[in-house]
């Protein structure tokens, strides 16, 4: 994709992720995924997202804005203000993929979101890997001391939902609970659990 068409990709993302859950009657936060180097000035990409919001009935208030840490930023500063605005709005953040990609601690250092998603490359075995442990100890500890909760994403295997439990987690993302949908919204397995 050419980087002149991220703006509309991401704008027309948001409107359609918006519409479909609300379609769905999903009474749960919403993430939208959102890319940074897409957003040009945060107050005018808010705009067309509360706008949908308001047109099919669903609460802004359960809106959480997550960057992805797997995407090279071209402007980190420009990164951390749309976060920053989104925070100063009310809105929930968090970073996806964290460990995955380019900025990890720093991006962490720069702002606290509320959520910290630990990509699957940290969780996967990680009953079976004493350094991925000692790994996701320190990131435990360090988003506990920042007040940031933390989601496990990529569980598959019940062992490994076990041990991050037993480190301190307590919300799941993966296989093992539910597999994605289109048009759907799945149904967890709690059993799993």
């Amino acid at each position: 994709m050419r980087p002149d068409q991220l703006y509309t990709f991401d704008q027309t993302c948001r409107v359609l992720a918006i519409d479909t859950a609300q379609r769905l009657g999903m009474d749960t936060y919403l993430s939208i995924n959102f890319l940074p180097n897409a957003v040009y000035e945060p107050a005018t990409c808010i705009r067309l997202t509360l706008a949908a919001a308001r047109k099919v009935g669903f609460s802004p208030e359960r809106l959480i804005f997550e960057m992805t840490e797997s995407e090279k930023m071209r402007d980190p500063g420009h990164a951390l203000r749309i976060i920053k605005d989104y925070q100063q709005r009310g809105f929930l953040t968090a970073i996806d993929d964290f460990g995955a990609g380019y900025s990890g601690l720093n991006l962490l250092a720069e702002f606290q979101p509320h959520i910290v998603k630990l990509d699957m490359a940290l969780t996967r075995d990680i009953d079976r890997d004493a350094v991925r442990r000692a790994i996701v100890g320190g990131v435990i500890g360090t988003c506990k001391a920042l007040g940031c909760q933390i989601i496990a994403e990529g569980i598959e295997r019940r062992e490994e939902l076990h041990t991050l439990r037993d480190m301190g987690v307590t919300l799941f993302q993966g296989y093992l609970l539910a597999r994605p949908a289109l048009e759907a919204l799945p149904e967890p397995d709690w059993r799993a659990c």
